[in-house]
């Protein structure tokens, strides 16, 4: 008669997550970095002529908040499995350490240049509005610089894993997929809503700084 294996001798089979573990955070950042930057690009050309772009400008600028929310959580999720001793998160290792370190600096400007903008556009009273202004132009300039490294050093993950969620092929290959492209098109939807809302009281801060 066969001899059964001990229960402590049998090899413990780590179960399979259900949001794809490391490979499927770095999927869910990476699509959201990528539609980010476009969304970014698009807002920095609205920037060249202000005056007459200054509706669009202000539609992509509150389009962008629920996105970048998303991947700050997934990246401070990282992070978090990281410092807490997650053996995957632990394999996979931090990010270089200019990037580390300036990771908390490039969410702290983002939300300040994001949420002053939003601001200048409804919520501020007209006599702060000035020093709103100067607060959301000089996070966007030490934002921008932030960014540019941000780009650079993140450029070959992003194109590595934003599409493998969108390929039939690569999409079976990590559970949650469906549940990360729900997640990115909720934010979009959300940041269209919101958009949509706050957007026509562009024209009161158009008045106030253009005449």
């Amino acid at each position: 008669m066969a001899r059964r294996t001990p229960q402590h001798a049998r090899p413990r089979v780590r179960p399979r997550s259900r949001t794809g573990g490391v490979e499927g955070n770095a999927r869910f950042t990476s699509s959201f970095a990528a539609v980010i930057f476009i969304l970014l690009f698009v807002e920095g050309v609205t920037i060249v002529s202000i005056r007459s772009l200054l509706t669009p400008h202000v539609f992509i600028g509150v389009l962008l908040i629920p996105p970048v929310l998303m991947k700050i959580g997934s990246t401070t999720w990282r992070m978090l499995k990281y410092y807490t001793g997650s053996r995957e998160y632990r394999l996979k290792g931090p990010p270089a350490p200019l990037l580390r370190l300036l990771g908390p600096v490039l969410v702290v400007l983002t939300i300040v240049m994001l949420l002053s903008g939003v601001g200048l556009v409804v919520g501020a009273p007209v006599s702060s509005r000035p020093l709103l202004f100067t607060i959301h132009r000089a996070s966007f300039v030490l934002w921008f610089g932030a960014m540019a490294i941000h780009v650079l050093g993140h450029a070959i993950d992003t194109a590595r894993f934003a599409p493998r969620d969108w390929i039939a092929y690569t999409r079976r290959q990590v559970r949650g997929a469906s549940a990360r492209q729900w997640s990115l098109g909720a934010s979009l939807v959300l940041g269209a809503i919101a958009a949509a809302i706050i957007t026509p009281y562009a024209a009161n801060w158009h008045a106030a700084f253009f005449g």
